[in-house]
């Protein structure tokens, strides 16, 4: 058989890991021929592909980014004087004239809606969930998740000295446009004082009588980490200027904030992500040589197996207002934003 792999949408740790474990049990286990299509599925649209030899697969485990390169083309979304057929006339053409037996498109959400769409078209496509979002439905877990988490614990453990220091408050952004699971597991694990996600609407009197009363026992500082996505906002501010900003008139209280950026998706990724990654593309190679298609890899009570692409695309895996983590955090004394 001979099977493509691209990575699409945005960057994260261990987008390589899984090439690797797709590709090296392709060809080891398999004898399968590996092609790699650079720049998410723009590749496809442009023929820019490269062999996949065991050899080019060896080294890159422990590396951030892409070797293949990434895009957010979405080729069923027209641009000017197009079709919404065009591109998915042109991939399919493609495919064909590159031999494939199989396509695995590594990617969050955008990447799996579009590789069901693809598959609605008759190629054969097996999806590998990743994201820092870890919001991809049908997944208890994305690679991507766990490398991002350490970074910002660690950046968060970094300002507790600053605020403990200056008396501050501290507010700090992490990356979430609708999904928290960033912040809340940050926020967790490196001991916030409040923690505010998108899925939860937060009352800012509620927020600021936490601070004012945290002042009031006598804590010299207070830890705030906030979701990019929360609401109430106004759109081109940031989250972490709009609550800083708010906190600080309402109770005179010193407050600076932090924005991390896209320092949470470079790098390396975390052991956990290397396994987890490698275990994702190893199932995929097994999903094609059992000619299981239109399916999503995934991890279920950490078992790794499948889903069917057309349950994936368009939804999102959110935090539950009743999340086990919200009612711990709760009896623990860290504040939500929530009455």
């Amino acid at each position: 058989m001979k099977i493509g792999i691209l990575s699409a949408g945005g960057d994260c740790p261990g987008i390589n890991a899984a090439i690797r474990g797709v590709g090296k049990t392709a060809i080891v286990r398999y004898g399968m021929e590996v092609v790699g299509i650079s720049n998410g599925f723009s590749g496809l649209v442009n023929m820019d592909t490269i062999p996949l030899t065991e050899e080019l697969l060896s080294g890159i485990l422990t590396m951030g980014g892409t070797i293949l390169g990434t895009s957010r083309l979405k080729p069923f979304k027209p641009s000017a004087g197009e079709t919404v057929a065009d591109k998915p006339q042109i991939i399919r053409n493609n495919y064909e004239a590159l031999g494939l037996d199989a396509l695995v498109c590594i990617g969050g959400n955008g990447t799996q809606k579009t590789a069901n769409l693809l598959a609605k078209e008759g190629l054969n496509i097996i999806g590998i969930p990743k994201t820092i979002d870890n919001d991809v439905w049908g997944t208890d877990v994305t690679f991507g998740f766990d490398s991002a988490l350490c970074i910002t614990t660690d950046a968060i453990d970094r300002l507790h000295s600053t605020a403990n220091s200056h008396k501050r408050v501290m507010v700090i952004e992490v990356m979430g446009h609708h999904a928290g699971w960033i912040a809340l597991y940050s926020g967790m694990a490196a001991g916030g004082d409040i923690i505010l996600i998108p899925e939860l609407k937060y009352d800012l009197d509620v927020v600021t009588n936490y601070l004012l009363e945290r002042n009031h026992k006598g804590k010299p500082y207070s830890i705030v980490v906030v979701a990019e996505g929360i609401k109430n906002k106004k759109s081109k501010e940031s989250a972490a200027s709009y609550i800083s900003d708010k906190i600080e008139k309402m109770t005179g209280l010193e407050t600076r904030e932090t924005i991390l950026g896209y320092v949470q998706r470079g790098g390396s990724p975390s052991p956990q992500d290397r396994i987890l990654a490698t275990r994702y593309g190893a199932y995929a190679t097994e999903l094609i040589h059992n000619k299981q298609f239109s399916t999503m890899v995934s991890l279920k009570n950490n078992q790794i197996t499948s889903v069917p692409l057309d349950e994936v695309g368009g939804k999102l895996r959110l935090v539950e207002p009743t999340d086990n983590m919200i009612k711990k955090g709760t009896s623990l004394g860290i504040c939500f934003g929530i009455k």
